[in-house]
């Protein structure tokens, strides 16, 4: 087995993006004083293994529909470069379909015993979330392809990643929630929009029809700023709303850190962005970092 090039197969710098939205989620909890540590682990890990599984279907699809070639300009993966086989590609994409099913449901065990009703309401909820993460690239007419990727990742790392989370601690969730939630959502769609910039011209060749290849790399790069400063916008709005402490603001401390995101992106040519995918992600959990100590500080 080729440990280093599954590691590499898992992508594992997108990872604190994922559990970005479950800190989040947390941190409202925690706030509420409706934080529980073992709803918390299992919500990380099962973020964890969905995360994995949509880049491993995402190598695996891209592989299949012609995205992956040797003129892409982004880092080889795995199934490109010939170091892990289409089959044995497929047999991980099932195997974390099924730890990430698991997880889940050990998950709905935990936080809502017997209720069935709330078991059943966040089962189809993280069907759904497995069906995205494969359904992306994989299939016959995969959404990616079809550039409603940034509807996805608004969705399931914002909205039901974040206001989903707190339900399972809180047991309920109002729109109070609703602007940390879209800040997440914006800031993962800002690591995909990176990521479709850098691939613009593959993507192009290959009839992927992300944002950036529909309205160019200027445009993209403006719909770039949107994401950010809209991001930054949904988290003031919320500390205004619920203000009882100027060190609510403290997330501000990161807004440096994405306007060097967004110069860069807007400055450099599409196949030097790659480095800031790494920079946007670690940015957006340093991000919910802040304001979740802000929360808890006020």
């Amino acid at each position: 087995m080729n440990t280093s090039a599954w590691l590499h197969a898992f992508r594992l710098r997108t990872l604190p993006l994922s559990l970005s939205c479950i800190s989040m989620g947390g941190f409202l909890a925690a706030a509420a004083q409706q934080f529980n540590g073992l709803i918390f682990f299992l919500c990380c890990l099962t973020t964890i293994f969905l995360q994995i599984l949509s880049n491993l279907a995402n190598d695996y699809g891209d592989s299949v529909n012609g995205a992956d070639h040797a003129g892409r300009k982004g880092p080889q993966r795995a199934v490109q470069s010939g170091a892990i086989s289409l089959s044995q590609m497929k047999g991980a994409v099932i195997l974390f379909s099924i730890l990430s099913l698991v997880s889940g449901l050990s998950l709905l065990w935990f936080s809502f015993g017997s209720d069935w009703n709330g078991i059943f309401t966040f089962l189809v909820l993280g069907l759904l979330s497995i069906l995205a993460a494969i359904g992306y690239t994989v299939g016959k007419k995969p959404y990616g392809y079809m550039g409603l990727g940034d509807i996805s990742v608004l969705t399931f790392f914002g909205l039901v990643g974040v206001m989903g989370s707190y339900y399972l601690f809180a047991k309920s969730v109002s729109w109070n929630e609703f602007f940390p939630a879209m800040s997440c959502g914006l800031f993962s769609i800002a690591v995909l929009n990176i990521n479709n910039i850098r691939d613009i011209e593959s993507d192009k060749e290959a009839g992927k029809f992300s944002i950036p290849v529909r309205i160019g790399k200027e445009n993209a790069s403006r719909y770039h700023w949107f994401l950010l400063l809209t991001g930054l916008g949904c988290a003031i709005a919320y500390s205004i709303l619920n203000y009882q402490s100027p060190v609510q603001f403290l997330f501000l401390l990161s807004a440096p850190l994405f306007i060097k995101n967004g110069m860069s992106v807007s400055a450099k040519p599409s196949v030097e962005l790659d480095p800031y995918l790494k920079q946007m992600a670690l940015s957006t959990l340093l991000f919910v970092i802040l304001f979740g100590a802000g929360l808890l500080l006020r």
